[in-house]
């Protein structure tokens, strides 16, 4: 809508009688529900909560803060005049309009404060000046223009980051700027780098800062006359002038001690304790090593190795020897490198000493009764290895269990099921000893990654072990009760994906605007040594640091609001360069218009990141309750400001955020902010520090899974069948569907699924043939198997994490678990199912009018 005219929004009746009468009608159907379960459960042999089965809510009523005492439920007992599901925003139907409208399209970044399609849209994106959505997405494209308005909105101002986000092939990479001995062009005053933002004066002789305004002399060899509307006539042939991100080529003043930095290298460290050996575990990781050579990117990479217990083996695999050398370090408490030649190598050089180092491990240990092991000095070792040899790189640290031997960072079982619902809670997410913070500061500081892959069948102490991961830009992987046969898939292809990753390392990123308003916050897997400078061990191109700005000053509508993030980094390759990414917003007076081009995606990103940070140092009851709050603020400015009066009865969202309240209600039942004895506390912390790491796409995924009906395919057709909401409604006794949200894939089967789509996925005659225990379809050669395997393969070639496949069977026990995922419906457990959120964030916005 224009700025005179009425602002776009979206207006759906919905009785608050009728939401409450659902409401009730669900209940009654979820204790029909709940019995039916206690009695599988119990011929099962299973007690009902006995098992864990994954995120849940508690009470049985609506457990968000502010709901209203009594609470719809004491309409229950009334006739039921049942509510149409859909009648109420579609997240689906969001995704699937925004796909018909912009789909397909090229969508060009040359006009400033633009909304991007959304994640879930596939298109080209054309960089003409702005940084692609890719690298930079925002909670709102225009900035409201004073501090009053933003705290009247209560919209956080904030933008995703992902600097090394993948490009798909059809799109140009970044263009290398290379400036010689002189290095990029920068602002005397405030540093900012050269964008399309500078505009130049003075027949092109001076430049002023579109960050801080400063006058700056343009160095000679940059030179350059203005055209008749005042641009340079190279500014289409200068990647610095006319796109929204490029890299320069760094000088020696941007690396460390002025010199050149080595190429990266990669030490593996393994847990050759009495479990892993005996597993078969470490068999599969040197078997699976062995083939590192046949990846490019690694290929000319430095690699060590490293196997430890209770004390550590370094190995010489100098390419010289005959055979590989192990020497020993068992004074843990002071670690020390026992050899600098011969333990970082070329991998193609060494290869012979490598593989037969690797053949001789499992055999090394083969007899072993070790179950202590160590955890902190193996960091500790990796990170002096890498100082030593005057490089950064990754620590890839294969691990199991709970490190209780006799060392520094040396931990204790402190799983407590008592604390939940107190305020000691806390305490669970934050790491039970001092150690660790120190240890990922010093990795930090030398450009030392740590990826842990994590094997337990017991309490490890996530909240301690995956700290120094997640400071340090790394990723964690977590198998449960790891199964060689069923799990090393799995494994394996994450390995592989991670060691060719597309990574910056000992990065530095610094963000910058213009006047009026700053970086305030920075949540993501990153360490701050001060207010300004995030520090990254290294970053790939899964990584995102999500940065909150607030008002300094009163921002412009005419210059806008605008951001440059610098990523100083170490190539692959040992070349220094900077990323920039550029972006320009809208700023306004008008509400209407700040509301007009948020992007729920990226608000739910950022809530998430803010919530899962609080959660370090505040009760989880405070911290829902601030979501909750935030989301009823909002939508109750909106409606005050913005809406055209209505009958209070009316709940009126913005056209922009019709589909928060669905996500909100995601974040709020998403096991890290859930207090429930059945959900392990390692699982919680996981969650935790993932989540903190993730870009706007994956956030999207995790908190409202995608759930695909394949009963419905057109075989003769390439399209894949439309998502269908993540709600019980929507599964069919006759149906298949496929779920999947990013770090776990369920292929449920309705009872009745059709015989031909059974033969065609499992060749068995029918659903009572089917086994639940394969976490992987076989490999069939007809239309049914090829399609629908095509279908998961895409799914997960977009995401980090391999996601596991389970097979579950309507009415079987696994079904609870499956359960979970459908986030509109109330859990088994308890936790508000989406019209029950409406009615409480409704009645929260007419209390805040009222």
């Amino acid at each position: 809508a224009s700025r005179s005219g009425p602002p776009a929004q979206e207006w759906f009746n919905v009785d608050l009688l009728q939401l409450v009468q659902r409401r009730a009608m669900r209940i009654i159907r979820g204790l029909e529900q709940h019995l039916c379960c206690e009695e599988r459960l119990r011929k099962l042999g299973l007690e009902p909560g006995e098992a864990n089965y994954g995120p849940q809510m508690a009470g049985s009523q609506l457990s968000y803060p502010g709901a209203f005492p009594g609470g719809p439920t004491q309409f229950s007992g009334l006739q039921q005049k049942k509510l149409d599901p859909d009648s109420i925003p579609s997240p689906i139907q969001v995704i699937e309009n925004d796909k018909a409208s912009r789909g397909g399209q090229i969508y060009a970044t040359n006009t400033r404060g633009q909304v991007p399609p959304l994640v879930t849209t596939d298109c080209i994106i054309q960089d003409q000046g702005h940084a692609s959505p890719r690298y930079i997405r925002c909670t709102t494209y225009c900035f409201p223009t004073s501090s009053d308005m933003a705290k009247q909105t209560h919209i956080p101002l904030a933008a995703v980051i992902q600097p090394f986000a993948i490009v798909p092939q059809n799109e140009t990479p970044l263009y290398v700027v290379n400036h010689g001995e002189t290095g990029p062009i920068r602002c005397n005053r405030c540093k900012a780098y050269m964008c399309p933002f500078m505009q130049f004066i003075e027949d092109g002789r001076r430049y002023q800062c579109g960050f801080c305004n400063c006058i700056n002399d343009v160095p000679p060899f940059f030179f350059q006359h203005l055209d008749h509307i005042g641009r340079r006539v190279d500014h289409y042939e200068r990647p610095e002038l006319s796109l929204g991100s490029y890299e320069y080529v760094a000088t020696l003043d941007y690396c460390r001690n002025n010199k050149p930095p080595n190429p990266p290298a990669y030490i593996f460290m393994i847990d050759v304790s009495y479990r892993n050996i005996n597993s078969g575990l470490v068999k599969l990781i040197c078997e699976e090593l062995k083939t590192l050579e046949e990846q490019e990117e690694s290929s000319a990479i430095r690699v060590g190795f490293v196997t430890y217990n209770k004390v550590l083996h370094f190995f010489n695999v100098k390419s010289n020897l005959a055979q590989p050398q192990m020497m020993v370090v068992s004074d843990v408490g002071e670690v020390f490198v026992p050899l600098l030649d011969g333990f970082l190598v070329d991998f193609q050089e060494s290869r012979s000493v490598v593989n037969n180092l690797l053949d001789q491990i499992p055999e090394m240990f083969a007899d072993t009764n070790e179950s202590e092991t160590i955890f902190a000095p193996v960091i500790q070792a990796g990170m002096e290895a890498l100082k030593a040899a005057e490089c950064a790189g990754k620590l890839f640290i294969f691990h199991s269990s709970l490190p209780t031997a006799e060392a520094p960072g040396k931990l204790r079982n402190r799983d407590d099921k008592k604390l939940l619902n107190t305020d000691k809670e806390k305490t669970l997410f934050q790491p039970q000893v001092n150690y660790y913070e120190t240890l990922a500061r010093d990795c930090v500081a030398n450009g030392c990654c740590v990826n842990l892959f994590l094997f337990p069948n017991q309490y490890v102490d996530i909240a301690s072990l995956g700290l120094v991961t997640m400071y340090t830009g790394g990723t964690l992987y977590k198998y449960n009760n790891f199964q060689l046969s069923s799990d090393s898939p799995q494994f394996l292809t994450d390995l592989r994906k991670d060691i060719e990753k597309k990574t910056g390392f000992d990065a530095i990123m610094r963000v910058r605007t213009s006047t009026g308003f700053r970086a305030t916050d920075f949540f993501g897997a990153i360490y701050m040594n001060n207010t300004t400078d995030v520090e990254m061990a290294a970053v790939d191109c899964d990584k995102a640091v999500t940065v909150e700005f607030k008002h300094d000053d009163k921002l412009n509508e005419d210059s806008g609001a605008l951001i440059q993030c610098a990523v100083l980094y170490t190539s692959i390759s040992g070349q220094r360069r900077l990323r920039i990414h550029n972006i320009g917003l809208n700023c306004s007076s008008q509400l209407a218009d700040v509301y007009k081009t948020c992007e729920t995606d990226a608000l739910i990103n950022f809530f998430a990141k803010s919530a899962f940070k609080a959660i370090l140092s505040q009760p989880l009851k405070t911290v829902r309750e601030i979501l909750v709050n935030q989301t009823a603020h909002m939508l109750a400015c909106y409606r005050k400001n913005c809406a055209s009066p209505s009958a209070v009865s009316q709940l009126i969202l913005p056209d922009a955020m019709k589909v928060l309240p669905v996500y909100m209600n995601c974040l709020l039942k998403s096991c890290v902010l859930v207090s429930r004895p059945e959900i392990p506390t390692d699982e919680r912390a996981y969650h935790q520090q993932l989540v903190m790491a993730m870009g706007v796409a994956d956030t999207q995924l995790f908190f409202y899974p995608q759930l695909l009906p394949i009963h419905s395919l057109d075989l003769k057709s390439d399209a894949v069948p439309a998502a269908v909401r993540c709600s019980e409604e929507r599964l069919s006794e006759g149906g298949a569907f496929i779920l999947a949200n990013g770090l776990s894939m369920f292929l449920w089967l309705g009872v009745s699924t059709p015989p031909e789509l059974i033969q065609g996925l499992f060749n068995v005659p029918s659903f009572a043939h089917i086994s639940t225990e394969a976490t992987l379809l076989p490999d069939l050669d007809n239309p049914y198997s090829k399609k629908i395997k095509s279908i998961m393969e895409h799914i997960q070639s977009q995401k980090p994490y391999t996601m596991k496949l389970m097979i579950v069977k309507q009415r079987e026990q696994p079904e609870i678990l499956f359960r979970q995922f459908l986030v509109e419906d109330k859990s088994i457990y308890g936790g508000a199912s989406y019209v029950d959120f409406l009615c409480c964030v409704h009645r929260e916005i007419c209390q805040l009018l009222n």
